[in-house]
C-alpha cells in the first residue's frame, strides 16, 4: 500500500462557486431605468394637453354649454309664464259699481210721453260727483246734443255706458278709467227736466234697460246695492 506523504498538499475535490460579476448588477439598474422612462413617456403621450385639443372638440364643448344654457333659459321662461298665468287666474273678478250714492231713482227705462226713454234718471243735488260703473275707455267727454255735457265709457265686453246732463266732466277722451273713478258732476245740461244724472247702457250699439243689465253684474240700481259692499257686509 502506498502511503500518502504528509508533504503532499491537500486537493479540494468539490464544486467550485463561480462569483457573479459586478457588471451584472449594473446592467439590471440601467435596464430598469430605461423601462421606467419609457412608461412615463407613454403615459405622457396618452394624456393630451389642453392646448393640444383640436378646435372641433372645443367647438363641441362650447356648443354643448350654449345648448345647456339655452335650455335652462327656456325652462326659466316657461316657469315664469306659468306663475304669471296662475296670477291672472287668481285675479279678482270684474268690479261693477253704482254710478253715485244717495240719489232718488226716477224715470225708469221704457216709454215716456209716447217716446222711448233709453235710460234711467237718478236725482241728486247739483255738483254731486258721479263715477264709472266699470273699467273702460272714455270715447266721449263733452257736449253731446240732447245729453248736454256727457261722458261715454266703452267697456272691454263691448258694452257702453252714457252719463248725461252733467254740469262738468272730469275726464278726457281716450282716457282709461277704473270702476269708481270720477267722471263728472251731476247737472241739468241739454234736454233735462231738473237736476239729475241720466244713465244709459248700450249693448251691441242698442240701448238696453240698465236695471237688469246691472243686476246680472251684482248691482241693484233701484235698491242702491253693490255686490262688492254686500260681500263685505256678509263677511
Amino acid at each position: 500500500m502506498r502511503q500518502r506523504l504528509s508533504s503532499e498538499p491537500d486537493r479540494y475535490r468539490g464544486r467550485r462557486r463561480v462569483p457573479t460579476p459586478p457588471r451584472s448588477r449594473y446592467a439590471a439598474v440601467v435596464t430598469t431605468a430605461f423601462v421606467g422612462a419609457g412608461i412615463v413617456a407613454l403615459g405622457a403621450g396618452a394624456m393630451p394637453d389642453a392646448k393640444d385639443v383640436s378646435s372641433a372638440v372645443l367647438d363641441d364643448l362650447k356648443q354643448a354649454s350654449v345648448t345647456s344654457q339655452d335650455a335652462a333659459a327656456r325652462a326659466d321662461n316657461a316657469d315664469r309664464a306659468s306663475r304669471d298665468s296662475r296670477g291672472k287666474d287668481a285675479a279678482e273678478p270684474e268690479v261693477w259699481l253704482l254710478p253715485l250714492q244717495g240719489y232718488d231713482f226716477n224715470s225708469p227705462y221704457g216709454l215716456r210721453w209716447g217716446k222711448l226713454h233709453t235710460g234711467v234718471d237718478l236725482v241728486a243735488p247739483e255738483g254731486t260727483p258721479f263715477v264709472a260703473i266699470h273699467d273702460g275707455t272714455v270715447t266721449k267727454a263733452g257736449w253731446f246734443g240732447g245729453y248736454g255735457n256727457a261722458v261715454i265709457v266703452q267697456h272691454a265686453d263691448g258694452s257702453e255706458a252714457i252719463y248725461g246732463h252733467s254740469s262738468a266732466v272730469s275726464v278726457r277722451e281716450g282716457q282709461q278709467v277704473k270702476a269708481g273713478d270720477q267722471l263728472g258732476l251731476v247737472g241739468a245740461t241739454g234736454h233735462a227736466y231738473g237736476v239729475h244724472l241720466h244713465l244709459e247702457v248700450h249693448v251691441k250699439g242698442q240701448p238696453t234697460d240698465p236695471v237688469p243689465f246691472l243686476q246680472e253684474r251684482g248691482v241693484d240700481i233701484k235698491l242702491q246695492v253693490e255686490a262688492i259692499y254686500s260681500e263685505v257686509a256678509g263677511s
